[in-house]
């Protein structure tokens, strides 16, 4: 993660934030236009995101929820009002685009398989987000009605498509069978899995979290070990790790449809 330091004008944030910020150093580590993220270095280790009202109280629930769990950062504070802000304890060791996992390819992909299975084999009672996939679905209708079409050239040799209209045809076709009945990160990319010497220390970026299909976070893994390694034979050695038994081809090819009406 590239991080850059900032001048702290605690001015800038709502008085309930700032006692988290005194005497830290903040630097700067958005990677979005959707959020501002700052890591702040101080006496406790801890990072705050902000964003436009309401857009991260999924996230704030979900992080809360999965720390319990012992797979998430503890959350400090929400705060909801012009903006959305979230404030969680900073978690160990670096994510999984750091370079000395980058540089034993192999074993990252076999650990991203193993961790992404322990997850999905997780418990799904009680969590916050009972239906991500009726979400999910109702975003990519969205994305069809509204004209959107941009289909990844990162995975294009394992999915492509005709034209936008066999897009269309497949997610109209198959979507319908995407299940809810799995504990899913929503966007499981390197960059958003953070170990310490292999082992997890948890997720972050959890406001497509919730209970859904386990496709949808295969896929993304997929498209991250192909973008971040620059070779698409990793994302095989991933699924292989995460055991193909529990991958289907024709919904794994439709969640790929889904994305590029996202």
């Amino acid at each position: 993660m590239k991080q850059r330091e900032v001048s702290q004008d605690l001015l800038q944030f709502p008085p309930e934030v700032r006692p988290f910020l005194c005497g830290a150093r903040l630097l700067d580590s958005s990677c979005s236009p959707a959020a501002q993220v700052w890591h702040a270095v101080g006496e406790e280790d801890l990072y705050l995101k902000r964003s436009r009202p309401g857009t991260l109280r999924r996230e704030a629930a979900m992080t809360r929820w999965m720390h319990e769990k012992g797979m998430a950062a503890e959350v400090l504070l929400y705060l909801s009002g012009e903006s959305d802000w979230l404030v969680t304890r900073a978690l160990a060791g670096e994510d999984g685009i750091a370079e000395r996992y980058l540089l034993c390819p192999e074993r990252l992909c076999r650990r991203m398989g193993e961790l992404l299975r322990e997850l999905h084999e997780g418990e799904t009672v009680g969590c916050p987000v009972p239906d991500r996939t009726g979400d999910y679905l109702t975003g990519v209708e969205a994305g069809i009605a509204g004209g959107i079409w941009s289909p990844s050239r990162t995975v294009e040799a394992r999915f492509s498509w005709k034209d936008r209209q066999e897009a269309v045809d497949l997610v109209r076709e198959w979507g319908g069978a995407l299940r809810r009945d799995t504990l899913i990160h929503g966007d499981f990319c390197l960059p958003n899995v953070m170990m310490n010497d292999w082992r997890l220390s948890g997720y972050i970026d959890l406001d497509n979290a919730g209970v859904g299909d386990r496709h949808i976070d295969l896929y993304w893994m997929v498209w991250s070990l192909t973008y971040n390694l620059k070779d698409g034979r990793w994302g095989d050695l991933f699924l292989d790790a995460y055991g193909r038994e529990a991958v289907q081809p024709d919904l794994l090819r439709t969640v790929a449809a889904c994305e590029c009406f996202g």
